[in-house]
C-alpha cells in the first residue's frame, strides 16, 4: 500500500468525526437549565448554562423569565453582575404552598454584567424556587441574552409531538417528576410525624417515671412492714424474757 493511499484511508475517520461534531455541537450550545431536584412539590435549584455569546459578541446581560406556576424565586448572587428581580402583581390572589394568600410573583430574573462575558468563556446562574405541584408538566423559563452586538432569544417550546432538537432556540426547561417522599410539599407532614414521634417518647417516659416511682414506694412500704413486724416480734421475745426470769425470781425466793 502507497504512502499516498494511506494517508487517504486515515483521514476518512477524523472527516467523519469532523462532521458528526458539527451536527452535535449547535444543540450543546444551547442556553440550558438543570436542577438538583424535578420533583413535584420540591425545593430546587435550577442552574442556568450561558455557553457563548451572541455570534462571537461578548454577553452584557441575562434575563430569565418565570413560568406563572412558579409564585416566588430566590436568585443567587453573581460577583460579575447586577441583579433585578421584577415583581408583578397578580390579576387574582391565589395560596401558596403554606396556605399564605398571595398577590404577587417574580416574573424575571436579570443579571446585567458589569464586566461583559467574552464569547470563549461561560457563566451559570442559579435560582431557588418551588417545583409546582404538577407531574408531567414541561416547566420552561424563556431566556434573553443580550450581547454587545445583537441579542439572542432562547424563548422557542416545543409543540406537542415535536423533538426539541428541531428548535433553533429552545428555552431552557424540564419536566416535573412524581413526588416524592422527601419532597418540599411533605415537609409539614414530616414535621407533624417527628412532633408526634416525640410527644410518644414524653409519654412513655412519663410512664416509665411513674411506674419507677410506684414500685419505689412499694419497696419502701414492703421494708416498713418487714420493720414493723421484726420490731413486734422482738418485742414479744423480750416480753417472754422477762416473764421467765420473773418466775424464776420468785420460785428462788
Amino acid at each position: 500500500m502507497s504512502t499516498r493511499t494511506f494517508a487517504r484511508l486515515a483521514a476518512l475517520p477524523a472527516a467523519t468525526a469532523a462532521i458528526a461534531l458539527s451536527v452535535v455541537a449547535p444543540a450543546s450550545a444551547h442556553v440550558s437549565a438543570t436542577v438538583t431536584d424535578a420533583s413535584a412539590g420540591a425545593f430546587t435549584v435550577a442552574t442556568f448554562s450561558v455557553p457563548h455569546g451572541c455570534e462571537e459578541s461578548p454577553t452584557t446581560k441575562v434575563e430569565i423569565q418565570i413560568p406563572e406556576s412558579v409564585l416566588s424565586v430566590t436568585p443567587t448572587r453573581n460577583p460579575y453582575y447586577d441583579l433585578k428581580s421584577t415583581i408583578t402583581q397578580l390579576d387574582e390572589p391565589t395560596t401558596d404552598a403554606h396556605g399564605n394568600e398571595v398577590t404577587e410573583r417574580t416574573s424575571s430574573i436579570t443579571y446585567t454584567a458589569t464586566t461583559p462575558l467574552p464569547d470563549g468563556q461561560r457563566d451559570t446562574f442559579e435560582l431557588s424556587f418551588q417545583v409546582p405541584d404538577a407531574e408531567g408538566e414541561v416547566l420552561s423559563f424563556p431566556t434573553i441574552q443580550t450581547c454587545e452586538k445583537g441579542r439572542t432569544d432562547w424563548i422557542e417550546v416545543a409543540a406537542e409531538g415535536q423533538d426539541e432538537e428541531e428548535l433553533e432556540h429552545p428555552a431552557p426547561s424540564f419536566e416535573i417528576l412524581a413526588a416524592s417522599g422527601e419532597s418540599g410539599h411533605d415537609h409539614g407532614t414530616a414535621a407533624a410525624d417527628d412532633e408526634a414521634a416525640a410527644a410518644d417518647d414524653d409519654h412513655a417516659d412519663e410512664t416509665t417515671a411513674d411506674a419507677e416511682a410506684e414500685a419505689a414506694s412499694d419497696a419502701t412500704d414492703d421494708d416498713s412492714s418487714a420493720l414493723g413486724w421484726a420490731g413486734l416480734v422482738a418485742g414479744l421475745l423480750g416480753l417472754a424474757a422477762g416473764g421467765l426470769a420473773l418466775t424464776r425470781t420468785r420460785t428462788t425466793s
